[in-house]
């Protein structure tokens, strides 16, 4: 295998695409990955539950796009296919095919940790004594550095540069009469965000961080089998019937005899990423409990009462401030025209991983309509402004199809903080917010006025206790200790 050999009991195995991984190996190759990303898990005999993972990987595109890939397992070998490119580009008919067993899981992937590579494609598969263990990670440790320190003690070196090969190596080699004892010791050694689905040749686990930073839910398909994954419309897409939302700290694990259910140790506290609302996940997703279509639609409700504007029309910046510009627009009585639209084969701008290629997409990507627009007053809702590179560019487009005057208001407050949790929000200095004051940033994107919605705001339209919620990326007050230098190429130096 190409790549370095770690010692110890249990190391990275990155198989060539379409390849088994048997137990009794105790090699390593290259890959692993970290992310804001999309998971799903399957345990469902007799069915094709590789099919059955990638059209759920299908409803989970738009939590990444830069590699997907799903892994196996028939009971006694653990199969993989992983490249980069979106899951229709990734997967072939005979890919598949390869993919034979009872037990399946996918990833796609959005980096966070680790650069976007092939090495970094998950699910990653680490052999040890126990055999092998495939997993797929959505979060982001805030401790990988003190873990593989840790594993270097133990004659372990990892061989890609995320976090999630540490974690799974961390999981391998701790001591454990079956994976799921080995899990029970080593989940609470991680601190940070992680959303995991994993697998054994016979059996699926998935875990939720004790914080319940990112989502997770299961539902069942009609068959019988069960079905993990990271949004509800998943399920929705491979015809699964949602239960409920995996509680933070729980830790599940699914074979023949069907699912054991134990919790990890907690200290109580929640802190579920209000991000999640705001922009990541789908409209028709159930997240913490809410209909995220819902709290969109409130948040705008609110931003209108909280910034109105003597406008003619309110239009959105499609697609994820559409439900926000619904309710601005109940909520003021300004009529809501479609004053852009949005080509639906461009990938979204702010999951893209370079800054060049997120300032040369705002043109393919949006067009403006000039025979709404012309003459108009108009009442732009977006759902965010990260780093400023993409407003100016949407308002000197409205502006050249006649618009007369431009209100923009951000659906979520000013991002002023970088995320360390589990979303590449670029470094503090890239965050306009972090600089600028709101009537600067006003200016810098040319509209005529600037409103955001007020923290207090979001929390009331998420509709839990503020407690509860995430929000460092507005305010500063990290729910854990994180190292402000971090970023997410750290584990390649």
């Amino acid at each position: 295998m190409p790549g370095n050999t770690g010692s110890g009991r249990g190391a990275a195995c990155r198989a060539p695409a379409g390849t088994a991984c048997r137990a009794p190996t105790v090699q390593i190759a290259p890959g692993a990955l970290r992310e804001q990303c999309g998971v799903i898990g399957i345990f469902a005999p007799g069915e094709d539950v590789a099919r059955l993972a990638y059209f759920g990987l299908y409803a989970l595109q738009h939590r990444g796009q830069e590699s997907a890939g799903i892994a196996t397992a028939d009971g006694e070998r653990v199969h993989v296919h992983t490249r980069m490119g979106l899951v229709a580009q990734v997967f072939t008919e005979p890919d598949l095919a390869r993919l034979r067993g009872h037990v399946a899981i996918g990833h796609t992937r959005y980096s966070t940790t680790g650069s976007s590579r092939v090495e970094n494609a998950q699910p990653l598969v680490v052999q040890g004594d126990l055999g092998p263990l495939a997993l797929a990670h959505n979060g982001n440790l805030v401790n990988a550095s003190a873990l593989r320190e840790q594993l270097a003690g133990l004659g372990v070196s990892p061989v890609s540069t995320t976090d999630s090969e540490i974690l799974g190596l961390i999981c391998a080699n701790t001591r454990g009469q079956d994976w799921l004892a080995r899990l029970r010791l080593a989940l609470p050694r991680l601190q940070g965000a992680f959303c995991l689905t994993m697998l054994s040749p016979d059996r699926l686990f998935a875990v939720r961080d004790p914080l319940g930073i990112r989502p997770l839910c299961i539902g069942r398909l009609s068959g019988g089998g069960w079905v993990v994954a990271s949004e509800s419309c998943a399920l929705d897409t491979i015809g699964a019937t949602f239960i409920r939302e995996i509680e933070p700290g729980e830790l599940l694990a699914i074979d023949a005899g069907g699912v054991h259910s134990e919790r990890l140790p907690t200290e109580g506290r929640r802190a579920a990423c209000s991000f999640e609302h705001i922009y990541f996940a789908r409209p028709d997703s159930i997240v913490d409990g809410c209909l995220v279509y819902a709290v969109r639609e409130r948040m705008g409700k609110i931003l209108a009462r909280e910034h109105p504007a003597d406008a003619d029309i309110v239009i959105a910046v499609p697609d994820a401030a559409i439900p926000a510009a619904i309710g601005y627009a109940a909520e003021s009585g300004i009529p809501l025209r479609e004053g852009l639209v949005k080509n639906r084969y461009i990938g979204r701008t702010f999951i893209q991983p370079q800054q060049g290629q997120r300032s040369g997409d705002v043109a393919l990507k949006l067009n403006p309509l000039p025979e709404v627009l012309r003459g108009k007053r108009v009442v732009v809702v977006d759902d965010s402004i990260v780093r400023g590179t993409t407003t100016p560019r949407v308002v000197a487009q409205l502006r050249r199809a006649g618009a007369r005057e431009i209100h923009m208001r951000v659906s979520s407050p000013p991002m002023r903080w970088p995320c360390y949790l589990g979303v590449d929000t670029a470094p503090i200095e890239q965050l306009i917010a972090s600089h600028m004051s709101v009537p600067e940033i006003c200016g810098h994107v040319g509209a005529d006025s600037l409103g955001y919605l007020s923290i207090a705001g979001l929390v009331e339209a998420i509709g839990l206790p503020e407690s509860t919620l995430c929000n460092a990326c507005f305010h500063g007050n990290y729910p854990m200790p994180v190292h402000m230098e971090q970023d997410k190429l750290a584990l390649e130096r």
